[in-house]
């Protein structure tokens, strides 16, 4: 039995009073998930019971993390034919939040954890690695429509920022772009360049961020005159792009202005409308959104909305600091401004 006199129960104390070993109380305690259900639940019965806390102060002595911030990247889980949608890391705006990020909490002298989840298992056990690491903070970036994480994270007591705004309501920090005033710029870009049948390829409309930039667009175009614009969801890939590009041209053959929702879809576009042999701008003035580096590499370069990501990171880890330094403060929006950068493309 253990020494009531002692300052806090331990992992023995714990596996004692499971009745199993003194692992398998770690395994459950770290978060491991080759634990069977019925075991888990009782491990965590006992540590209920006997209010075993983890020693995270010890542990940050030797791992330094003492109130850190991890980076989480959350994605959909891939199934091994799944080619459709696309993936945070290979979107080029994600090396312009990181910028954002290191720069915001290179002054504080910390590092981001980089954590990728892209399954439910992995999602499940987020929160404990978190506790297990003493990390206290969340910048949280995610292409998942039902993602929980945002939920799950406000409610385990953990400091979160969330680039983009949630598709469903969630008590969380958030930064944005002004979506809709961004699409509506690149209709006003287009008209004014004398352009009468424009189309779009928007993004995913079950996004936020796909339904705001298309009905931004739209809405701009009504409001000088034009009260349809023909349109095809794509995915924010490049092979998105192309394949909307495709059925626009069967569609829509005579369009001379297009905004697509996305700088790697419009660079998918632009390829799709040289091959067909439409020239841009001459034929076929294209508007991006998000001014990453792809816009530059495009021939010609892309004119598109640009999204100060670098900044949005920056934010992120502004509210979170300032969310760790004062537990008591109400969750915000920061909501950023885009603005046009003109190329070649119109």
């Amino acid at each position: 039995m253990r020494d009531e006199r002692s300052s806090s129960p331990t992992l023995e104390d714990v596996a004692e009073a499971a009745g199993v070993s003194r692992a398998t109380v770690s395994r459950v305690v770290n978060g491991v998930r080759n634990v069977a259900p019925q075991l888990r639940e009782t491990v965590q019965r006992a540590i209920d019971e006997i209010g075993y806390v983890p020693n995270l102060a010890a542990r940050s002595l030797v791992t330094n993390r003492t109130n850190s911030v991890a980076l989480v990247l959350s994605e959909p889980e891939k199934h091994v034919d799944d080619e459709s949608s696309g993936s945070i890391v290979s979107d080029p705006f994600f090396g312009r939040v990181i910028n954002g990020v290191l720069s915001a909490l290179r002054p504080h002298g910390l590092h981001p954890v980089l954590i990728v989840v892209d399954n439910d298992e992995d999602r499940d056990a987020l929160v404990p690695r978190l506790r297990q690491d003493g990390i206290g903070g969340v910048l949280l970036i995610t292409l998942h429509e039902h993602d929980p994480l945002p939920l799950r994270l406000t409610q385990a007591g953990v400091a979160t920022a969330l680039f983009a705004r949630p598709t469903h309501p969630v008590p969380v920090n958030y930064v944005d772009v002004a979506h809709r005033d961004g699409a509506a710029l690149a209709a006003v870009h287009l008209l004014d360049r004398g352009r009468q049948r424009v189309a779009s390829i928007s993004g995913p409309l079950h996004s936020a961020a796909g339904h705001d930039r298309l009905e931004g667009f739209r809405d701009a175009m009504a409001s000088r005159g034009f009260p349809f614009v023909p349109s095809v969801e794509g995915n924010f890939t490049q092979a998105g792009g192309e394949q909307a590009m495709e059925r626009l041209l069967a569609e829509q053959p005579d369009l001379d202005g297009l905004f697509v929702a996305n700088d790697l879809m419009a660079r998918g576009a632009l390829g799709v409308l040289r091959d067909h042999g439409r020239r841009v701008p001459d034929d076929v003035a294209v508007v991006g959104f998000d001014d990453s580096a792809v816009a530059v590499s495009c021939r010609p370069q892309l004119t598109t909305v640009r999204q100060p990501v670098e900044d949005m990171g920056a934010e992120m880890v502004r509210l979170v600091l300032s969310h760790l330094a004062d537990r008591t403060q109400r969750v915000t929006s920061v909501i950023f401004e885009p603005t046009l950068v003109i190329r070649g493309s119109t």
